[in-house]
């Protein structure tokens, strides 16, 4: 399963792509909101793109189809690692067919049923963003959609990868991994919490004391 980092902050995106554990990077207006100051969007999108060896999703924030495709057609034209995020929404689809059909890949953002993600693939999207931990949020049940979208994309052969969003804690990234998501989005304290384990630490512990009373260095 390819992990992608949930972020517009460059020190954690580096930090992450330094340590060779992420494929790609997604953003959302939020993110950017919290990192711009007074920078220009565009100069953010492109520093994260160049530092990331994979795909950067770059979400419009038009909600008309024309103004969507426009907007999108200038993401993609930041850097060649660029896609362009539209929402679940009528003019999103559409949007999505629009920029897929010119060659420009599309993270269709904001999904939150089976029915969503089924016309998602028929427009063609590259990836779909079931939002799990929103669903968890009002009592559903998130990775229910990742175990639901997994079993109709298999059998209708759609190539759209299931791309698990909204993570809230390593849980949630296994059980993506367990139901067959193509990839997963997590913010980075998720990713660090990724590699820690207590037995680990006792281990460790154990091992470094038992070295110590060697009295010896290599």
């Amino acid at each position: 399963m390819k992990i992608f980092l949930d972020t517009a902050d460059i020190g954690e995106i580096r930090r992450a792509s330094d340590a060779g554990l992420i494929d790609g990077i997604t953003t959302n207006p939020s993110l950017i909101a919290k990192v711009a100051g007074n920078r220009d969007p565009k100069e953010i999108y492109l520093e994260i793109c160049e530092v990331v060896d994979g795909p950067v999703s770059l979400e419009v924030v038009a909600i008309e189809r024309v103004k969507m495709v426009e907007e999108g057609r200038k993401l993609a034209e930041i850097h060649q690692n660029a896609v362009v995020k539209v929402p679940l929404t009528e003019d999103g689809l559409k949007a999505c067919r629009d920029l897929v059909s010119s060659g420009i890949p599309v993270n269709v953002t904001l999904c939150f049923s089976i029915s969503q993600a089924l016309l998602a693939a028929k427009a063609g999207a590259t990836y779909v963003s079931p939002f799990v931990g929103r669903i968890d949020d009002i009592s559903g049940e998130g990775m229910q959609l990742i175990h639901q979208i997994r079993q109709v994309y298999d059998s209708y052969n759609y190539s759209t990868e299931i791309l698990a969003a909204s993570i809230r804690h390593p849980l949630h990234v296994a059980e993506s991994m367990t139901l067959g998501a193509d990839c997963c989005t997590i913010p980075p304290k998720v990713l660090w919490q990724l590699a820690k384990h207590p037995l680990t630490d006792r281990g460790l512990e154990a091992f470094l004391k038992d070295w110590n009373t060697l009295g010896t260095q290599i």
